[in-house]
């Protein structure tokens, strides 16, 4: 195999040089002048950017002679700005000893990604296949997707936009694909995983693959998750991991399983396997290995799991409930009484959950839910007022549908009120709330962050959802 097929385009940039030793330099700074005479005073022809690559055609004085393959165009650079070698066997182990360094240090992604393309034109097919091929791989993908993740969060004065958009330049003529993606309505670059992907075809070791893994299933670059991202984070053994990646590897699982559970029942496949892969990988987390950045993922892991946890509940005859699927391609919920007589109907484009049908004591409302997205279950209320029933939808939040979920908690003796569950994130909030609620408006009672602080919950809170809520996690 050629060493150019293992990164498309890697080697494109040194194919104008006359010989495979040919002498070149990689520029090691940003804004390095290329002066037309070798001296300070020149006016610049040109400005080269940390990791570039130029043809070295002589010396003079503090100065070599180069030519700009890009630009078409030579000049001088100053020697202590640019590191000069040729692309030899001999040259690989120092290219990778300089690419350890710099895949830790922000900053300085261009330049590693211009030493990564030298080792891998520089190193021998069999080194390239071993474990420091692996390594110069895994330290690429790290590098492209930190600058990936730079270029995303932008840069606020002129200056730094320039580097930055200088740097993406040079990554792109090395070959690495920087692609622009809109993500709940904001615009990301998203590195394409090329370098990850072939860290998970060799034999690499269990933190290069959850380092690919991760980076290859990023929830804000992809618009939905699929079977192969599942099968991506499968290719790592999370229990030779060390435990901050091995909750990280076990928090995108439950994310990427509690997606394929929704999808799967919208097929009418088997939902109920994926509902409790992701069930099982969230229990697996030890909160206590937990970072300060990895709570907040957590909490996304957690919910994304609660909105689709009901696919993993045995389905049951609820003879209340009948879910119909119309030409229209809606679901339409009729409620009935003991006799079939039609209570109530509500329709939806979203995946109604009748096993979740529960009945107050009173027998004078009924929760359902009923599950809008991968991640966003609601909670629909039917309630008998004197003018007949009613159904009332009870979101996650009032904000942005994004990732949230609705639960009912229990039933208050009376008929009046119930008990939910709420936890929401979105518009830059997260809502974690146990309410009391009237059934008749849907209004808080009284609310609190933890059910222990409320009376009712202490009283009235249901066994069944105690027993398979995320919410007391």
């Amino acid at each position: 195999m050629k060493r150019a097929a293992l990164i498309a385009g890697f080697a494109a940039i040194f194919a104008s040089a006359a010989a495979p030793a040919a002498d070149l330099a990689i520029v090691l700074q940003d804004e390095v002048a290329l002066r037309p005479a070798p001296r300070n005073g020149s006016r610049p022809n040109a400005l080269l950017w940390q990791g570039e690559i130029v043809e070295v055609r002589g010396e003079r004085l503090e100065y070599l002679q180069v030519y700009d393959y890009r630009r078409e165009r030579g000049g001088y650079v100053r020697a202590s700005q640019v590191r000069r070698t040729v692309l030899e066997p001999r040259e690989a182990p120092e290219f990778l000893a300089v690419l350890r360094f710099l895949r830790d240090v922000p900053g300085n992604e261009a330049l590693g990604i211009g030493f990564a393309a030298a080792y891998i034109e520089a190193a021998p097919a069999d080194v390239l296949n071993g474990a420091a091929g692996i390594e110069a791989l895994d330290a690429l993908g790290t590098l492209a997707e930190r600058l990936a993740r730079a270029a995303s969060a932008g840069a606020s004065q002129k200056a730094a936009q320039a580097a930055l958009a200088a740097h993406l330049d040079v990554a792109a003529r090395h070959g690495v694909q920087l692609v622009s993606v809109e993500r709940d309505g904001r615009m990301r670059v998203c590195y394409d995983g090329m370098a990850f992907r072939r860290v998970l075809l060799r034999a690499s070791d269990q933190e290069q693959r959850a380092r690919a893994a991760l980076a290859l299933t990023r929830r804000d670059c992809i618009s939905k998750y699929d079977a192969w991202h599942a099968e991506v984070l499968d290719k790592v053994d999370e229990s030779r991991l060390p435990p901050i990646p091995k909750n990280r590897v076990l928090m995108r699982r439950a994310a990427v399983w509690s997606s394929l559970a929704y999808q799967r029942a919208r097929q009418g496949e088997d939902a109920a396997s994926a509902a409790e892969r992701a069930l099982d990988a969230l229990a697996g987390i030890n909160k206590s290995d937990l970072t300060e950045a990895d709570l907040a993922l957590y909490t996304d892991a957690a919910i994304r799991v609660s909105a689709s946890r009901w696919a993993a509940v045995p389905s049951r005859d609820t003879p209340r409930i009948t879910a119909t699927t119309e030409e229209t391609g809606e679901t339409c919920v009729t409620l009935s009484d003991a006799k079939k007589k039609p209570l109530a109907k509500r329709c939806t484009y979203g995946l109604v959950w009748t096993a979740s049908a529960t009945l107050n004591r009173e027998a004078t409302a009924l929760a359902l839910a009923v599950q809008q997205s991968d991640s966003w279950l609601e909670l629909w209320i039917f309630h008998k007022a004197k003018a007949g029933w009613t159904v009332r939808v009870l979101a996650p939040a009032s904000i942005t549908p994004n990732v949230g979920y609705a639960e009912l908690a229990g039933w208050v003796p009376g008929g009046r009120q119930f008990l939910v569950a709420r936890e929401a994130i979105g518009e830059g909030k997260k809502i974690r709330r146990f309410e009391q609620l009237r059934l008749d408006t849907l209004a808080p009672v009284v609310h609190a962050g933890q059910p222990a602080a409320l009376v009712a919950f202490r009283r009235w809170q249901d066994p069944s959802w105690k027993g398979l809520t995320l919410s007391l996690r």
